[in-house]
């Protein structure tokens, strides 16, 4: 399989599915690793969680007024 069609079989689910069994198996692993996180590894993600201190939506108005989630501005 040539190195253009193993990118597109990466990034293209669709192209990906197409595939018949014995290509799907020859394909390398895709260096970027896991596409998706199961439900432990996404528990460990820092940032996933409001802080109290974050802003809580991205309007000039929470920003001026430093809205958060204890303390959310109106317009949001």
């Amino acid at each position: 399989m040539s190195i253009d069609k193993i990118i597109r079989a990466w990034e293209n689910p669709e192209y990906r599915d197409s595939l018949s069994a014995r290509e799907r198996a020859a394909l390398p692993e895709n260096p970027a690793g896991a596409i998706e996180l199961t439900d432990a590894e996404l528990s460990q993600v820092l940032g996933a969680a409001q802080s109290g201190n974050s802003v809580g939506c991205n309007t000039k108005t929470c920003v001026t007024t430093r809205g958060n989630s204890r303390n959310p501005c109106d317009n949001c």
